[in-house]
């Protein structure tokens, strides 16, 4: 074996932990940066959970990468801590209802995650009971083992039914809890979220609501620059971070997608033998970041959206600018043409409206309608988010 091919690589070792670029690493309070009044909103919010009392309810609004999980899951935390100095139990449940989107799925997992079986003698079964008796068993977990629960429903705008909020909202009023008491931590990326949901909903579950606002160049940079301890001393060079930095504030201001395009970068140095991540690693990085991302979306999709999808691009590229929007009607008759080049039969038209529509949920394009005139009536505008070749790109990846 001593002619064999090493498959490990080479000895230059860019990452020393690179766990602190992963999405699911929550850092301490002091690697949080740039949302000092964010985490001051969240803690005086459930400030009377830690004292045992009802805690406020609370939607988060903002976009993807601003944030807003990681404040929620650090300050829930937190409040563990403080309450047990005060002989107070919280108990913290994390669902995100991207994953667990059907009223069922969220209480399950929040009632899996809170349960200790050999305490309570209360099973979860991931499957086979009724939402109505995973709700009663849920209940009966949060009176046996806590004085207060906090549930942070991550994407609540995915969860197919709203009724989740009313029956946790509603828990303690309702005499489903009668030791415990428990609080929600709404977190949605459309600002708008509120506006769709029932009017009994909104008198009891919105009692405060924060938005967190996209992170400036600077803010990203000092992000990046907290992370850096993940690589090795001096792999580095000095324009890396600034570069990243500057690449993520002026295209959406998500630090995750950041932190994925430092780690990226320093992926691509290691698969080139390189002794240093350099800015020419961080444009590598940042396409493969845009189509990794769009890839694992679009993947999901049936190939009518990919279509769908495909025909958007191609008639963005064919105007002026990245974000030109295109009516639905020009998109159904591309898409019917793309349809006959695969030998696919076209869906109808009002069939591709809703493929936009779902197109737009994932937060793939942009829609907005606009009034063609007196006697003409209305019609959609659609734009793509990202840039027309990354989709295309994205499509044929995921054939």
């Amino acid at each position: 074996m001593s002619g064999s091919t090493d498959y490990f690589g080479s000895e230059n070792e860019i990452f020393r932990n690179k766990e602190l670029l992963q999405v699911s690493h929550l850092p301490d309070g002091d690697r949080i940066i740039g949302r000092e009044d964010e985490l001051t909103n969240l803690a005086n919010a459930i400030k009377p959970a830690t004292r045992g009392n009802t805690p406020n309810n609370v939607l988060v609004y903002g976009k993807t990468g601003t944030g807003k999980s990681l404040c929620s899951k650090f300050i829930t935390n937190q409040a563990v801590d403080r309450a047990t100095g005060n002989d107070v139990s919280i108990g913290v449940a994390y669902v995100d209802c991207l994953q667990e989107s059907t009223e069922t799925q969220a209480v399950q997992s929040a009632g899996h995650q809170l349960n200790d079986q050999a305490e309570t003698d209360i099973s979860i079964p991931h499957s086979g009971l009724s939402t109505a008796e995973y709700y009663r068993r849920l209940w009966q977990i949060i009176d046996t083992r806590y004085d207060v629960a906090l549930i942070i429903l991550d994407e609540v705008d995915k969860i197919e039914d709203d009724d989740i909020l009313m029956q946790l909202s509603r828990a303690v009023e309702s005499g489903k809890l009668t030791e415990s008491t428990v609080g929600v931590i709404g977190i949605s990326n459309k600002v708008r979220y509120k506006d769709s949901l029932d009017e009994r909903i909104k008198s009891s579950l919105c009692e405060r609501e924060y938005v967190f606002s996209p992170y400036d160049a600077t803010q990203i940079r000092e992000i990046l620059h907290s992370r850096s301890d993940a690589f090795h001393e001096g792999v580095l060079e000095d324009g890396v971070v600034p570069r990243v930095a500057a690449l993520a504030a002026r295209e959406h201001g998500d630090a995750r997608k950041a932190i994925d395009i430092l780690r990226f970068a320093g992926e691509i140095a290691e698969e080139n033998d390189l002794e240093r991540v350099t800015e020419s690693c961080v444009d590598q990085a940042h396409e493969r970041e845009e189509t990794s991302r769009l890839a694992e979306l679009i993947s999901k999709s049936p190939s009518h959206a990919k279509l769908v999808l495909e025909a958007m691009a191609l008639l963005t590229q064919q105007k002026e600018g990245d974000d030109a929007p295109v009516t639905t009607n020009e998109v159904y008759d591309l898409y019917k043409r793309l349809c006959d080049r695969d030998q696919s039969e076209h869906l109808k038209l009002r069939r591709v409206r809703d493929i936009l529509s779902e197109l737009e949920f994932l937060s793939i394009i942009e829609q907005e309608r606009k009034w063609a005139g007196k006697g003409k009536g209305n019609y959609m505008e659609n734009r793509l988010i990202d840039d027309p070749e990354v989709i295309i790109a994205a499509c044929n990846e995921s054939d």
